[in-house]
């Protein structure tokens, strides 16, 4: 879909494929961008690989997870309108592939009601930015969902809560045996809630402990990526074990008897 504004913001004339032999260099992140307007598809390459990125530019949703099940990008930039398939169908794809389920996901769309935002967050995004954007915040973002990835915890340690078990050096979640998989920022949230266990923690307090640079995530979001984690570690989600609520306060993790 066209956006002049976004067009406007630079003009380039680099190839949208990634690599100078049409491959992705192994010692640079791979960003899989997924744009069917072919000038803001230009803007988000010329960008993002003067900042150290390769790209591997898509207009349609059709073969993104058999290219990136091969070539594991280190983060997807997805528009929400695109032709057949659209930006959520992709996204749920993307979370219902093991191989792919914790990739960080960025929205990338003139779609800016709040409605979106909260169906982009369920579906596990982990950023959404709006048309028209600027290059300079268009990287920044990609950094900041990175970082977050990138982020070690503060000792390598496994956190042992009844059957489930947070493994701070893998970053993974097992609940009864099983691992479940979960995004980037689902599990610096489980993490730091249960290493604050006992403690209640406002919705901003977690905000700025987990989200800190990403404005598309409002105190109101914590609620939606709560809801997500309960469904994948509570055996019955309406009355949680874990992840108790205190109504206008906030939050706090529960260590079952």
């Amino acid at each position: 879909m066209g956006d002049s504004q976004a067009k406007m913001q630079l003009t380039v004339g680099s190839s949208v494929r990634a690599g100078n032999d049409g491959q992705p260099s192994p010692l640079r992140p791979v960003v899989f961008a997924v744009e069917d307007d072919s000038d803001i598809a230009r803007l988000i390459a010329h960008n993002l690989r003067a900042a150290g990125f390769e790209v591997q530019s898509f207009t349609s949703a059709s073969s993104v997870v058999r290219e990136a099940l091969r070539d594991q990008p280190a983060v997807f930039l997805l528009d929400v309108m695109l032709p057949g398939s659209d930006g959520f169908d992709l996204c749920r794809q993307i979370r219902q592939t093991a191989a792919l389920s914790a990739t960080p996901i960025i929205f990338l769309t003139a779609k800016t009601s709040e409605s979106d935002r909260v169906k982009g967050l369920e579906l596990g995004g982990d950023d959404y930015i709006t048309k028209p954007f600027s290059p300079r915040e268009l990287v920044a973002r990609v950094r900041s969902v990175l970082r977050a990835g990138a982020q070690g915890p503060t000792a390598n340690e496994i956190l042992r809560f009844g059957d489930l078990e947070i493994d701070t050096s893998s970053m993974t979640v097992q609940v009864a045996g099983t691992q479940v998989p979960t995004t980037t920022r689902e599990f610096r949230l489980l993490e730091y809630l249960a290493t604050h266990r006992g403690r209640v923690l406002t919705r901003d307090q977690l905000l700025d402990a987990v989200w800190k640079e990403t404005p598309f995530v409002t105190p109101r979001s914590i609620d939606v990526y709560i809801r997500r984690l309960r469904e994948k570690i509570e055996s019955d989600p309406r009355h949680p074990r874990f992840l108790k609520t205190l109504r206008g306060i906030g939050y706090r993790f529960e260590s079952p008897k």
